[in-house]
């Protein structure tokens, strides 16, 4: 079977950290997350993958390459504007001459799919779709099923008086090619408010998947940082890098003894962590990093070739590449994009979100 994945989103919630990063390739555990979805397919013997792209597409395509490296064959689909979940895919139908998986691009998940192949291919269906329970199903498309497991009724973003389930699209498809008919070419189209909807109409067999395996939606930096944490303390089942203790520290990185790590944390090759520095997780530290002497990071993503100064403290941020942040500065509850300066003893206020290569204090402010 072969995948395509979209990824041509221009993570517009995810800012300040897309701006220069596409959101397919912001670090989880310091590899990009596009890594990570590859190999879960991978071990579902989905080696022949799709990726339909469109904002800042090259970055992928210099990383990745044919995807030889990960085991897989890659192929690109470029979008010149803005196709929509069908649209896209519709872009890669000379690919897609059988039984095919399509996955949004921003979902992490543990989800057996090939228990959900299994149950396509022996209902015969023309489209099965992934669902997961959410708390709050009011921000997703909620979706309907007999007892059967046949899908009734589609809802999109529905109010808490119209919400009789909490069980939502959990963005992963298995399609039938004959479902690429009803999408028109080059035309902004969806799957959730128009294809499905159409095939459902039509009287197509459309089945759900339901599953309770972990998954998450990386839309917002809350999400993302989330997300991290959730694999640092082991809660998927495909990533068990730390119990709650454990300290994982790349080749060549020098920890000064007097510094202090308490886990989960993992931190990148070729880093340095100073006298008396603390690190508490869950906490990740990318390739190239200088904590300096004193300084603190607490619950919070750094990002490679990241400075922090001497004394200062940064506690449940995400910190891009490549910032600089001064000595006794103090960041909080922050997003810092890449190529941020911090000056010395500059305290942002919590919450804040930084473009790329801002300085603070801005000209004419003081620190």
């Amino acid at each position: 079977m072969k995948a395509v994945i979209l990824v041509g989103g221009q993570g517009t919630r995810l800012r300040p950290l897309t701006i220069n990063t596409p959101k397919a390739m912001v670090p989880v555990l310091n590899k990009p997350f596009l890594e990570h979805v590859i190999g879960h397919l991978s071990g579902h013997n989905i080696r022949d993958i799709i990726l339909a792209q469109g904002h800042l597409a090259q970055p992928i395509e210099g990383y990745l390459g044919d995807g030889r490296r990960l085991g897989v064959r890659l192929s690109y689909i470029v979008e010149d504007a803005p196709l929509g979940t069908a649209g896209a895919v519709k872009n890669a139908q000379k690919h897609l001459d059988d039984s095919f998986l399509v996955l949004n691009g921003d979902i992490f998940t543990d989800l057996d799919i090939s228990a959900m192949t299994g149950l396509h291919r022996q209902r015969k269906a023309t489209a099965t779709i992934a669902l997961t329970p959410v708390a709050d199903p009011t921000s997703y498309g909620l979706i309907e099923t007999n007892a059967q497991g046949r899908v009734t009724r589609f809802l999109e973003k529905p109010s808490w008086e119209q919400v009789t389930t909490n069980m939502i699209n959990a963005g992963t498809y298995i399609l039938e090619p004959e479902v690429m008919a009803h999408i028109p070419e080059q035309t902004e189209f969806s799957f959730e408010r128009q294809v499905f909807p159409m095939l459902l109409d039509r009287g197509e067999p459309i089945y759900a998947y339901p599953s309770t395996a972990y998954w998450i939606d990386i839309g917002n930096p809350e999400k993302y940082l989330q997300l991290n944490r959730d694999l640092l303390y082991g809660k998927s089942s495909r990533y068990r890098l730390a119990q709650g203790k454990e300290v994982s520290v790349g080749e060549n990185s020098r920890i000064q003894p007097t510094a202090r790590i308490t886990g989960p944390a993992l931190i990148g090759e070729n880093c340095y962590i100073g006298r008396k520095a603390t690190i508490k997780g869950p906490a990740v530290i990318g390739p190239g990093c200088q904590i300096q002497d004193g300084a603190i990071i607490e619950q919070s993503i750094i990002w490679s070739a990241a400075q922090i100064g001497a004394g200062a403290k940064v506690t449940g941020s995400i910190i891009a590449a490549h910032c600089r942040l001064g000595a006794d500065s103090i960041i909080e509850e922050s997003v810092l994009g890449d190529n941020v300066t911090v000056a010395t003893g500059y305290r942002l206020k919590p919450g804040s979100q930084i473009w790329p290569g801002t300085r603070l204090p801005e000209q004419g402010k003081k620190a």
